[in-house]
């Protein structure tokens, strides 16, 4: 069974029917090799079905991301990204000066995960997110005075 079959069973099995629109949806964001806005998605969907509501796109993203189905995630980008939530977990180290994303395996949070659990009995959600710093590129030539950006 393809991983995009299984993503509709997911959806189904939580109750929710599958409309076409889900399933353009999520076929959308699982072809993609990169994250996508929903600007980027309501595009492709118009592509195929011209007269779709944006609001329909919204409220097919929120109900994704409540069934874990799909990761949303600020890669600073000023937009909410979105990305077919998958094994293994993956997370981004996003430089503020170059813009430069580097995707790295979810073992290296698994002692913070671990610590998280066992000092504040808190069980974190990391199975996708963005840190944001400077690469080693660019800091080399920033001053260290000038290591972290502000907003």
């Amino acid at each position: 069974m393809s991983h995009h079959q299984r993503l509709l069973d997911s959806l189904r099995q939580a109750g929710h029917r599958l409309t076409p629109q889900r399933e353009m949806i999520l076929a959308i964001i699982g072809e993609s090799q990169t994250h996508l806005t929903a600007k980027a998605i309501l595009q492709r969907v118009r592509a195929r079905y011209p007269h779709i509501n944006k609001s329909a796109i919204y409220r097919t993203l929120d109900l994704l991301t409540r069934l874990g189905l799909v990761n949303p995630t600020d890669l600073g980008h000023g937009q909410i990204e979105y990305e077919i939530r998958q094994r293994p977990f993956h997370h981004h180290l996003i430089c503020h000066n170059c813009g430069k994303i580097t995707r790295v395996d979810e073992s290296l949070f698994a002692s913070l995960d671990r610590k998280l659990r066992d000092e504040y009995g808190f069980a974190a959600d990391l199975c996708h997110f963005a840190i944001f710093g400077l690469c080693a590129k660019c800091q080399a030539r920033t001053t260290p005075t000038r290591t972290r950006r502000t907003k």
